[in-house]
């Protein structure tokens, strides 16, 4: 489900490809204990104002500049979280947005996991996916401040193969009660 400002993930799309069968070159640390995933969430914001990429994005800068049609790119908050599989993650977004993260189980080398992104209580996308692990999803979507929010998110587990978890149908709790935080100064 799309709608809103999110109607134009053309490029999340063609990035979610990309980095779901590219995604090592980003690895992070990898997740200790069966069935744990350690998942990373940044939050940029892309404007034209001339002031280049944000030496905190050094690793992604190169594609965030392939990607997107910007002059700068500024890391406004980075979340790191650990959940088991088939457990829900809560991440507070900038401009009242959150995104819950539920990694359901890893087959081989990729992790199945849906996200739901919310405005407040209203969810503007769903979606279900299989990422490689230390891969990197790179979304894109509405406007925020003076450009325009993207939304990178990593996922990292140490899973036997065909770990998983015989999880329900995602709760999404759309609360303030993100588990996950480690804010990063602007």
């Amino acid at each position: 489900m799309l709608s809103g400002g999110w109607g134009n993930l053309l490029a999340a799309a063609a990035t979610l490809f990309a980095m779901a069968v590219a995604g090592p070159a980003f690895a992070g640390p990898a997740a200790t204990g069966n069935g744990n995933v350690n998942l990373h969430v940044d939050s940029v914001v892309a404007s034209d104002t001339h002031e280049g990429v944000d030496n905190r994005l050094a690793a992604m800068g190169p594609r965030l500049e392939s990607l997107f049609n910007y002059s700068t790119y500024r890391l406004i908050s980075h979340q790191d979280g650990q959940t088991q599989m088939g457990t829900l993650l809560v991440f507070n977004l900038p401009g009242g947005r959150i995104l819950d993260v539920q990694p359901h189980q890893a087959e081989g080398d990729m992790i199945d996991m849906e996200l739901v992104l919310f405005q407040g209580e209203r969810p503007l996308m769903t979606t279900d996916l299989k990422l490689r692990n230390h891969g990197i999803l790179i979304v894109g979507g509405p406007r925020y401040e003076q450009g325009m929010l993207i939304i990178s998110i990593g996922a990292d587990c140490r899973c036997p193969r065909g770990h998983g978890a015989d999880a329900s149908a995602m709760q999404p709790h759309p609360a303030s009660s993100a588990s996950a935080a480690s804010s990063v100064p602007e």
